[in-house]
């Protein structure tokens, strides 16, 4: 078993990437069993199945393998990944508007709760679901990176190519959209 210098992620994935250029391709194992779930799940909110998700997971790998000498240390590694899957993602969909997010995979049920709890919980997993689909797409994959995969806003604009004021402005105005769509909801619901 390799013995990383480091327990810092950024640290990590340096020496790793070192590693794989200095041609220790079970280094390369290692980075996909670090980052194999975040990009499945990306491919999955793209591809809704899992035979073409399966093809972008492996697609995004071999791309990442092939580019790694590009990879300057600029931001972290983690961030250039993910803006490899994301371009992988949107050139593979060729621009179409498929894009679902990965809130529709967040369980907000809890068995600890009682039939009348768990309903209500079902039912507001559901309206967030619903919402979430009604904003338009660059708000949805902004919102998405930024609560559901946990990136800053440098992060995302990084990954997505965007200025960080417009992702702020996109993540914004999808809450504003997202509670005026929950409180119709709420308010339909209460009658």
């Amino acid at each position: 078993m390799r013995k990383l210098f480091s327990s810092d992620p950024h640290n990590r994935d340096n020496s790793l990437v070192k590693q794989v250029l200095a041609g220790d391709n079970s280094a390369f194992a290692e980075i996909i069993s670090l980052y194999e779930r975040r990009i499945r799940a990306m491919g999955y909110s793209f591809f809704k199945n899992s035979a073409d998700t399966d093809d972008f997971v492996q697609d995004v790998f071999l791309r990442v393998y092939t580019k790694l000498k590009s990879f300057r240390g600029d931001s972290q590694f983690s961030t250039w990944l993910t803006r490899v899957a994301y371009n992988t993602a949107i050139n593979s969909k060729n621009r179409r508007t498929e894009y679902a997010s990965l809130s529709e995979n967040f369980d907000m049920l809890d068995t600890d709760y009682g039939p009348e709890e768990q309903q209500l919980r079902r039912l507001t997993a559901e309206a967030v679901n619903l919402a979430i689909k009604e904003l338009p797409q660059t708000y949805g994959i902004c919102l998405d990176m930024y609560f559901f995969y946990d990136f800053a806003y440098n992060e995302i604009s990084v990954i997505t190519g965007l200025p960080v004021n417009t992702i702020k402005s996109n993540v914004f105005r999808a809450k504003k959209i997202l509670k005026i769509k929950l409180e119709e909801f709420s308010g339909d619901n209460c009658d």
